[in-house]
Parts: C-alpha cells; structure tokens; sequence
C-alpha cells in the first residue's frame, strides 16, 4: 500500500511537550523525538482513543523527515498496527490513526518523569519476551 502521509503538523500543545522533552533529553530533532514516541505508542497493546487533534502548531514536517531513512519501515508498522486493530487500510483511516498514535506516545513520554534519555524510552519500546504480540 502507498503511503499517502505528505505532511505532518503538529498541536500546540504536542510541540510544547516535544519542547520539554528535547531539553531534558539533549535531542535537537523534532522528527527523531517523533518516531520515538510513535514507536512508544505502538508498543502498547491498546489502540489510541479516538479525539479529534487540532493542527494549531508551527511545528511541521514532511513524512520523509518525520521518517527519515527508514521512512518505509514506519509506514508498513503503521498499516500493520492498523491491520492488527482491526482498522481498514483507507487514507483517512491512516492518517487519523497516525496522528493518534503520534500523540499519544509524546503525551506518554512527556508525562513520565523517567523518561530522561533515549536509553529509557527503548527499555519501553522493546517488548519484553513473554508479552510479544504476533
């Protein structure tokens, strides 16, 4: 399936959340703390709640930046996700749920105060053997 993600935008308040995480962190990058936290909200089991998410920030990207080299990757994790929820692979479907799980994981992350290094975020992410979903 084609990816059919052009451009992300971010809320207000996800940027300040991202602002915050990129001092306590030492990144400089918004699109690196972006795939952390779209990672870290992939790695919980249940699916993001559904809410509307206003595009009110200045902070945007294209998905290639958002992605980077492996841009591919996270747009096949995305439909896979979404495949697994039970969600139809449909353009708006995608991008909402996107949108979703990009925000919740920087409200994740922003709202755990032992999140301070890369380190700790992957010890999130990776899954632990005897909870691995197929």
């Amino acid at each position: 399936m084609k990816n059919t993600i052009e451009n992300i935008r971010l809320s207000q308040r996800a940027k300040d959340r991202l602002i915050t995480l990129k001092r306590t962190m030492g990144m400089n990058q918004w699109n690196e703390l972006c795939r952390w936290a779209f990672c870290l909200s992939l790695s919980d089991p249940n699916p993001p709640s559904p809410r509307k998410i206003p595009s009110d920030s200045t902070v945007e990207m294209t998905w290639k930046t958002f992605g980077g080299p492996q841009h591919e990757l996270y747009w096949a994790l995305l439909c896979f996700r979404c495949k697994q929820d039970g969600y139809p692979l449909e353009d708006e479907v995608l991008k909402a749920q996107f949108r979703l799980h990009l925000h919740r994981g920087i409200a994740s992350m922003a709202g755990n105060p032992k999140l301070r290094t890369i380190e700790s975020v992957i010890k999130l992410v990776r899954p632990n053997k005897s909870s691995q979903r197929v």
